[in-house]
C-alpha cells in the first residue's frame, strides 16, 4: 500500500511490496542500460534500503531489483513509485519505460503490459554521487543518501480514460464551501465529461463539464461543515465516479494565512512549536516501516508538539495521512541542502528542482496538515545571483497553491538578501552550540542564544519584514545518548537539556515568534567520510531521542514546556 489516500476502489491494483530478486554491482557505466547477463543470487525486501544491510553497508554502486508481475494481456498500466533514492531506471520485460530521478518524490509511469500475462519488472537503483546524472544529492549532505526503494510500489490497470486526482480547496469556512479540481488521464482538452461526486455520506450529484488542460473544476458545499484544526482534526472525503473508475480523496476544511506577523489557522492566530524530522533509522535507512512512522507520531504527540518540519525532502504520504489524523501541522519541502551558487545556477539542477515542485503539490495538496511549502534548505541566499531561481520556484508555489504559505530556511541570518519574497521568514540559529569568530570561547555559552534571536528580530523590523511571521526553523544542541557529565559540557545530555530548556523559555514566551522547530526529533545517520569528525558516531546527535527512538534528558524538558504551552 502506497498510503491511505487517495483510493481507487474499482481498479485492479497490484501491490508489489514483498521479496524481490537482487544483485549489487560496484557500478555500471550506464545504469540506464540493462546488462545482458545478470545473475540474481539474493533476495531483498521492497520497500527497503540495501546499503543498511551488513553486506552492503556504506557501499555505493548499482543495484538491480527484479520481480514477476501477472497482469491482463495488453493492458494499459500505471506504475506508481512512492519514493526511491537516489536514482532509478525502470525496465518492463527488459525495455526501459522510465527514469525516476527525483529522490523521495512520488513518480508515475504509463506503459502497455504487452503480450501475455506474466512479465518481468526490474528497477535499477544507483546510489553513487554523480552530479551529471543526479545533481540533487551530494556527498556533502548532512543526512545520509541511502540507496533503495524507500516506499511502496503499485501497478494499476487503467482504462483509456480515467481519473487521476482531485484537489479540494476551502473557499468558505462558514458555509463549508469548496472548489474542486478533478484531474483526468486520457481526456482531450475541450472534451465534455460527465461524472458523479459526493462528499462524506451525502447523495451523489452528477455534473457535465468541459475539460481544460486535463482538468475540470466546480464549486460545491458540504452538508457537514466541521472544520479541521489541531484540537479537532475533522476530516472529510470526496468520491468521484467517472466511467468505471472511482476515486476517493480525503481532505479537511481549513484555511492558512499570514497576517501582521502571525500565522492564522482558520482565521485565528496559532503558535507552531515542534521539531525537524528526518525519515531515517539505522536498520531501515529511509524506508521506514509503518510501525516506526506510527511510533514517531505517538512520540510527537506525547511531547506536545503541534508542528513538524519535513526535512529536507518530500515526506512519506503515510506520515502526512497520520498527521492529518493527529492534528499535527507540517512544513513540506523539496529536496535541498546547502546548495552553493554554482550548483544553483547549473541548468540541470535548476530544472530538476523545478520538476520536483509539481510532484510535491500533486501528492500533498489535500493534506490539511501541510500549511507551508519550503524549498532549497540553506541555499546561498546571501548572494543576489541566487534570486532568479528562488523567485521562479516561490512564484510557482504561490501560483499553483495560493492556499499555503511559502518559506525557506536560511543560515545567513542578517546577511540574507531574499527574504522579501517569502510569506514566513525562517532562520536557522545555532548560537550557544556552534562557536563563531564574533563570540568569545567560553564553557557554557547558553547566554549567546538570546542576543542572536534579538538580532534577527531587529533585522526583520529594520528591513521591512516586520509584518511577516518570524520563525526559527532550526535550533538545537548535540547530546550523545547516555553520556552524562557533571560539567554539563558540550555533547552531554545535560548540556542539550539545558540548551533546549533555555530555548523553550525564550521562544514559547516571545509573542513575536510565530513558531519554531527544534533540530532535531531523533538522531540520524550523517557523513560517512572524514566530515564525521564533526559528527560523533557518524550521526547527527541533536535529537531529543536517539536513532532507536530512546529518549534523552532533553525529551522530558521539552515535553514539560510544550505541554504547558498547549494548556495556555
Amino acid at each position: 500500500m502506497l498510503n491511505f489516500y487517495p483510493q481507487y476502489p474499482t481498479r485492479k491494483i497490484y501491490d508489489l511490496s514483498g521479496i524481490w530478486d537482487f544483485v549489487f554491482t560496484p557500478g555500471a557505466a550506464d545504469p540506464a542500460v540493462l546488462p545482458d547477463n545478470l545473475t540474481y543470487e539474493e533476495k531483498l525486501s521492497v520497500p527497503g534500503c540495501f546499503d543498511v544491510l551488513p553486506k552492503y553497508a556504506g557501499l555505493r554502486g548499482t543495484a538491480y531489483y527484479r520481480t514477476t508481475v501477472r497482469t491482463t494481456a495488453n493492458a494499459d498500466l500505471l506504475l506508481k513509485i512512492a519514493g526511491l533514492g537516489t536514482w532509478g531506471a525502470i525496465f518492463w520485460d527488459k525495455k526501459l519505460v522510465g527514469i525516476d530521478d527525483q529522490p523521495y518524490a512520488g513518480m508515475e509511469f504509463f506503459f502497455n503490459s504487452g503480450e501475455g500475462e506474466t512479465h518481468e519488472l526490474i528497477i535499477v537503483i544507483d546510489n553513487r554521487f554523480d552530479f551529471q546524472r543526479q545533481p540533487l544529492v551530494r556527498e556533502l549532505f548532512d543526512f545520509y543518501c541511502y540507496g533503495g526503494i524507500y516506499r511502496g510500489i503499485e501497478i494499476h490497470e487503467m482504462a483509456k480514460k480515467s481519473l487521476d486526482r482531485a484537489q479540494v480547496t476551502t473557499t468558505s469556512l462558514e458555509r463549508g464551501e469548496v472548489r474542486v479540481k478533478v484531474l483526468f488521464n486520457g481526456v482531450a482538452d475541450g472534451e465534455k465529461v460527465e461524472f458523479a461526486y459526493c462528499f462524506d455520506n451525502e447523495s451523489e450529484k452528477v455534473v457535465s463539464l468541459d475539460v481544460c488542460a486535463g482538468s475540470a473544476e466546480f464549486a460545491a458545499a458540504l452538508a457537514d461543515k466541521s472544520l479541521w484544526s489541531c484540537e479537532k482534526p475533522n476530516l472529510h472525503t470526496l468520491t468521484v465516479k467517472f466511467g468505471g473508475d472511482e476515486l476517493v480523496e480525503r481532505f479537511g476544511l481549513r484555511t492558512v494565512k499570514a497576517e501582521k506577523g502571525k500565522i492564522l489557522l482558520n482565521g485565528k492566530p496559532i503558535k507552531l512549536f515542534g521539531f525537524n524530522r528526518h525519515e531515517s533509522h539505522p536498520e531501515f535507512g529511509a524506508a521506514l516501516p509503518l510501525g516506526v512512522i506510527i511510533e514517531d507520531l505517538d512520540l510527537l504527540r506525547d511531547l506536545g508538539a503541534n508542528f513538524v518540519r519535513g526535512s529536507h525532502y518530500p515526506q512519506d504520504q503515510r506520515f502526512l495521512d497520520l498527521c492529518d489524523e493527529y492534528g499535527i501541522l507540517v512544513w513540506e519541502e523539496t529536496i535541498g541542502w546547502g546548495d552553493t551558487i554554482d550548483i544553483q545556477q547549473d541548468p540541470k539542477f535548476a530544472a530538476m528542482q523545478k520538476a520536483q515542485q509539481p510532484l510535491m503539490i500533486k501528492a500533498s495538496y489535500n493534506h490539511p496538515c501541510v500549511v507551508m511549502w519550503g524549498l532549497l534548505n540553506e541555499g546561498q541566499t546571501s548572494t543576489p545571483e541566487c534570486r532568479a531561481l528562488y523567485k521562479e520556484m516561490i512564484d510557482y508555489l504561490h501560483q499553483n497553491d495560493p492556499t499555503r504559505l511559502v518559506t525557506y530556511a536560511t543560515k545567513y541570518g542578517i546577511g540574507d538578501l531574499n527574504l522579501d519574497m517569502v510569506d514566513v521568514v525562517s532562520f536557522n540559529s545555532y548560537a550557544g552550540w556552534y562557536p563563531t569568530d564574533r563570540t568569545p570561547e567560553h564553557y557554557r555559552p547558553l547566554d549567546d542564544i538570546e542576543p542572536l534571536l534579538r538580532l534577527f528580530q531587529k533585522f526583520c523590523r529594520e528591513s521591512g519584514l516586520g509584518d511577516k511571521p518570524f520563525f526559527i526553523s532550526e535550533t538545537g544542541a548535540g547530546g550523545i545518548y547516555n553520556w552524562r557529565d557533571r560539567f554539563r559540557a558540550h555533547w552531554s545530555e545535560e548540556y542539550q537539556a539545558d540548551y533546549l530548556e533555555k530555548s523553550c523559555d525564550l521562544l514559547l514566551n516571545d509573542p513575536n515568534v510565530a513558531g519554531f522547530s527544534f533540530w532535531v526529533f531523533c538522531d540520524f545517520r550523517s557523513y560517512s567520510t572524514s566530515r564525521a569528525v564533526k559528527r560523533p558516531r557518524s550521526f547527527n546527535n541533536k535529537g531529543v531521542l536517539d536513532e532507536y527512538r530512546r529518549p534523552k534528558l532533553a525529551y522530558e524538558v521539552v515535553k514539560a514546556a510544550f505541554n504547558k504551552a498547549k494548556t495556555k
